[in-house]
């Protein structure tokens, strides 16, 4: 066995089985009803992040919270060169 069949073994190690019917409702749903799911758990755990931004920073108005879990999630950082 290569080194690179060991790491995938040892990276999907502990995952659950995969559901073979799950797989393939998923499938057959059209792309837009697809992606619901990850659209839930993005909004979800957008909304916890904006909790702890809210504890965090109490005298920040929504707008400036909304902006950190913005700046948070977004890889890119703009400044000057």
């Amino acid at each position: 066995m290569s080194e690179q069949e060991m790491d995938v073994r040892e990276i999907v190690r502990g995952l659950d089985p995969i559901d073979w019917v799950q797989m393939k409702l998923l499938a057959n749903l059209p792309p837009e009803r697809r992606i619901s799911p990850a659209l839930q758990a993005q909004r979800f755990a957008m909304a916890g992040l904006r909790g702890t931004f809210l504890q965090r920073y109490p005298e920040l108005s929504m707008s400036a919270i909304n902006m950190k879990v913005l700046a948070y999630l977004t890889p890119v950082h703009m400044g000057q060169k």
